[in-house]
């Protein structure tokens, strides 16, 4: 096991498109996978039968679609009894499963997962063909054709591909991981510079920029976004962890007044919402500064029609008010850290830019969205490390953030 890897999560993984035959067993009373020799790399060759507790999610790109239950699945050689007994030379393993709602939602074409993980369980997976979540799975364990019959199995996961980064954390938080990569050496500094407490976003930012002062902002964007991202992010855990620690030492209530369990829920509802808000500022407050750094005009959250207030216009608000002041060189970006259906909030702010640009971190985004934003005149920023998780056909369409300043170098 090496931290900081996938390996740190899971013994291997087994991943298959599911034809019509496997998809009617998960949805039917038959409850068992014949022919998975491909398994056998993953569960091994026991004697006998081998029962283990599984996690069973079904996975859609609609969140309130999303269904996590409990079962156990048994994995046994069904050929074992008459090889003993007759010395018949032949196994046949089998993957026997009890009837769930999440495998019941099962359909042809489907991803499915089974991945053994640290602890002896199983998680296994049905992803919705052709959602986002789905290619992210895949993008996530690096899997190569799937449309070939039988499992793709990975075991190891010590490859530098599987390192646990900003966006492979980000997917593995949404099936259920808690991933706290920390950085102990730079927490003492971080308590006496912000007082044992959380500073602003915009601080924090700057600070977690500080400490990767050997990257040129004026260098490649995308690879330094991302670096800045992934540091702010470890930087961030690592404080976090710190004060949650010390807050839970505290307790919650007292042993006259009883357990305040509304104060645990309200502080574990700031918990969680200081992550997602803090995540999209960081993003903000770094693209910013590469704005700034590489010599571009722009205004933030600028107001315009009906009070919307776009994320960045470029050259600046005075210009898009200024009616005299042509229409196709104004820019409006929008920043969504991920994007799910928020993006089509980016359609409605500053109606006198006819293309919108939106730029966000998320990776395999369905070919379904994509093609919607396409529709809508939306042009969609990725960073280019990011841009292997798309189709090839996708990968047509999509801009760097480096092609982005290009074209506002262009438009200034």
């Amino acid at each position: 096991m090496k931290p900081g890897y996938l390996s740190e999560y899971f013994q291997g993984v087994a991943l298959k498109r599911l034809s019509k035959v496997e998809a009617d067993i998960l949805c039917s009373n038959q409850h068992e996978f014949n022919g998975v020799e491909g398994l056998r790399s993953l569960l091994g060759e026991p004697e006998g039968k081998v029962r283990y507790p599984a996690d069973i999610m079904y996975l859609s790109d609609e969140e309130e679609q999303v269904i996590l239950e409990e079962a156990v699945f048994t994995w046994y050689d069904s050929r074992q009894k008459a090889r003993l007994a007759r010395g018949v030379q032949r196994w046949e393993y089998r993957l026997y499963f009890p009837t769930s709602r999440a495998s019941g939602l099962a359909a042809t074409g489907d991803l499915l997962v089974i991945a053994k993980q640290r602890n002896g369980k199983l998680l296994v997976i049905v992803a919705e063909k052709g959602s986002g979540i789905g290619r992210q799975i895949e993008w996530l364990f690096g899997t190569s054709n799937l449309d070939q019959p039988g499992f793709f199995v990975k075991s190891g996961m010590e490859e530098q591909r599987d390192r646990i980064e900003f966006t492979s954390r980000i997917i593995l938080e949404s099936i259920g991981f808690v991933v706290e990569t920390t950085a102990p050496a730079y927490l003492e500094t971080m308590l006496q510079k912000f007082g044992g407490k959380f500073p602003t976003t915009r601080e924090f930012s700057t600070y977690a920029r500080s400490t990767l002062p050997h990257i040129d902002p004026k260098g490649c964007p995308d690879d330094v976004l991302m670096a800045w991202m992934e540091q702010e992010e470890i930087l961030f855990r690592t404080l976090e962890a710190h004060l949650i620690s010390e807050r839970l030492t505290g307790g919650f209530g007292k042993i006259a007044t009883g357990v305040d369990v509304e104060g645990f829920l309200k502080f574990s509802l700031s918990v969680q919402n200081r992550r997602k808000s803090r995540v999209g500022l960081a993003f903000e407050n770094h693209l910013e500064l590469l704005f700034v750094e590489n010599g571009l005009r722009y205004s933030r959250t600028a107001v315009t029609e009906n009070k919307a207030k776009p994320d960045f216009l470029f050259p600046g608000a005075s210009e898009y008010h200024d009616h005299d002041f042509a229409s196709d060189r104004l820019t409006m970006l929008g920043v969504k850290s991920t994007c799910k259906d928020r993006w089509r909030q980016v359609l409605a702010e500053a109606d006198r830019v006819q293309q919108k640009h939106l730029i966000t971190l998320e990776p395999a985004i369905s070919q379904q969205q994509t093609d919607e934003m396409a529709s809508k005149n939306l042009q969609l920023i990725i960073p280019e490390q990011l841009h292997q998780s798309y189709s090839l056909a996708q990968r047509e369409s999509l801009m760097s953030l480096s092609s982005f300043i290009q074209l506002l170098h262009q438009r200034q």
